[in-house]
């Protein structure tokens, strides 16, 4: 059995979580249900970001001791895993004590390795983003400096330890030359080269001015740059420091999936961080793009900010998750519209898997005392076509699947739905009832066949809907798994009372 181990982002605990949160927590949620699917043995790991000045600040501005408005916030992502029908492992948060612990021994191996010296800092700093930048990165708006993500940067100058960043800049080309893969889409790698190539400067890894951090050891004046607390959590859930322990020598590395204002972190600074002691760079770092609302970019000054509460309570979980991966290339931006959510779910789930479903079931229930023979010996051509199509599009849809490809994935599903439901019409099994009753328990039988495939394949995306369509199909959820995709059963499917399981968004003009 292959291990697995993917992670979100741990999330800034600023501000309540919104529709980006749980877009990459769903993300990494279909991408682990997949994995389990295969058989592989995954470990999903999901979490909080709650050091920083930026943290420190938003409590004070709460009137809230700064422990007590972390762990409120913290508990509001971690109540929204459950909400969007996500399964993680591990829910991890910074001012845990083993993480603190974890993070302090990786910054002592760095200054054993000589990785990490003491200087001065001077320059731009965006505290929203936790990040430096560089004059050429910056915008100057009406006598301020903008930052590339849109945040105010201040001129900051302290005493401040520094990690070896400029040493690992031909390293790290060399491991991305070696494994292209390692960063996805195709257009964040070929940034991150960009960025790489540009010439590589030492970090500064300590601050000074604020205290909500982790202690830098043997300098208590020193609290750790957010960045190098933060990316440590991915070790710590799997053990660390003690890199020996079964767990992390069986998962590590990881398969980030992040947002693309944090690629840097993650493709840069991160992967040198682990060579700086010796460890792998993750194996992934999937980059997805951002979402607008109604063509707007999203923000607090807008007012347009999506709660993924409000969301799902008016569509319904399934159908945002869908949503969410069928509408654009995973990797890209977005638009979340109400309008397009309607259309994709009519269009989609209701009209084309939600119709098959109904039409193919109720007939069964109806005129075959909700029983159909399995006759798959009795096949014609346009039978074969059929479940030879399935089988092409099975493969279509690992291979993607595998790739984070998401979108590409369910959309081989439809196709073959699609399919099915013009072969329905073609083949019209109602109207063989009396005349021809063999054959139309063969047309049937290769229907609710791929009914089951189809829904197999979907499962790690809409699974509260999966397991639906698996009670109408008698299908055993304990039991499902995609290496027995291609079987088909011994002697017949038994169809339980079927009832719409997509209803359809009326939509208020």
């Amino acid at each position: 059995m292959n291990s697995f181990y993917i992670t979100t982002p741990i999330y800034y605990v600023n501000d309540k979580p919104h529709i980006g949160h749980a877009y990459t927590t769903i993300a990494c949620d279909i991408i682990s249900r997949y994995n389990k699917l295969i058989g592989n043995d995954v470990f999903f790991l999901t979490g909080t970001d709650e050091h920083g000045q930026k943290v420190e600040k938003a409590a004070a501005k709460s009137s809230m001791n700064t422990k007590i408005f972390v762990d409120k916030m913290a508990q509001s992502f971690k109540d929204l895993v459950p909400y969007l029908k996500c399964n993680i492992d591990y829910f991890i948060r910074t001012t845990d004590e083993n993480h603190i612990k974890a993070s302090q021994s990786l910054w002592s191996e760095l200054i054993k390795n000589d990785e990490i010296y003491l200087s001065n800092y001077e320059g731009w700093y965006s505290i929203r983003d936790e990040a430096f930048y560089s004059d050429s990165e910056l915008t100057k708006i009406n006598n301020k400096f903008i930052a590339p993500s849109g945040s105010e940067v201040e001129w900051v100058k302290e005493e401040s330890y520094f990690f070896r960043l400029s040493k690992w800049e031909k390293p790290l080309l060399d491991f991305y030359k070696n494994n292209p893969e390692a960063i996805s889409p195709k257009s964040r790698y070929n940034e991150v080269i960009s960025f790489i190539k540009s010439g590589l400067k030492d970090l500064s890894i300590s601050r000074t001015t604020f205290k909500w951090g982790v202690p830098v050891p043997n300098n208590t004046n020193h609290v750790m740059y957010v960045w190098i607390d933060a990316l440590c959590n991915y070790l710590t859930a799997i053990g660390y420091p003690d890199k020996e322990n079964l767990k992390f020598k069986k998962l590590w590395p990881a398969t980030h999936v992040v947002g693309k204002d944090i690629l840097r972190f993650h493709s840069v600074y991160w992967p040198a961080f682990l060579m700086a002691v010796n460890l792998k760079p993750p194996k992934k770092v999937f980059a997805h793009g951002w979402w607008t609302n109604e063509g707007q970019k999203i923000s607090k000054s807008l007012g347009n900010i999506i709660d993924p509460y409000d969301i799902v309570s008016q569509y319904g979980i399934d159908q945002i998750r869908f949503f969410l991966f069928r509408e654009v290339p995973f990797g890209n931006d977005g638009d979340f519209s109400k309008n397009a959510i309607s259309n994709r779910v009519n269009s989609d789930l209701s009209n084309n898997l939600g119709n098959l479903i109904q039409r193919v079931c109720s007939f069964i229930n109806k005129n075959c005392n909700s029983k159909v023979l399995n006759t798959f010996d009795k096949s014609n051509s346009n039978d074969n076509f059929i479940l030879n199509l399935s089988i092409e599009k099975f493969d279509n849809y690992n291979k993607f699947m595998k790739n984070l490809e998401i979108d590409k994935a369910i959309k081989e599903i439809f196709e073959l739905l699609s399919e099915t439901n013009s072969y329905i019409d073609k083949e019209s099994p109602w109207k063989l009832k009396n005349n021809d009753e063999k054959r139309m328990n063969t047309i049937l039988s290769v229907a609710v066949e791929i009914i089951r495939r189809a829904s197999l394949l979907l499962y790690p995306i809409i699974p509260t809907s999966c397991e639906k369509i698996f009670s109408i199909i008698d299908l055993n959820k304990n039991s499902i798994n995609l290496n027995n995709y291609k079987s088909l059963p011994d002697n017949s499917f038994f169809i339980n009372e079927s009832f719409p399981v997509f209803p359809r968004i009326e939509v208020n003009d």
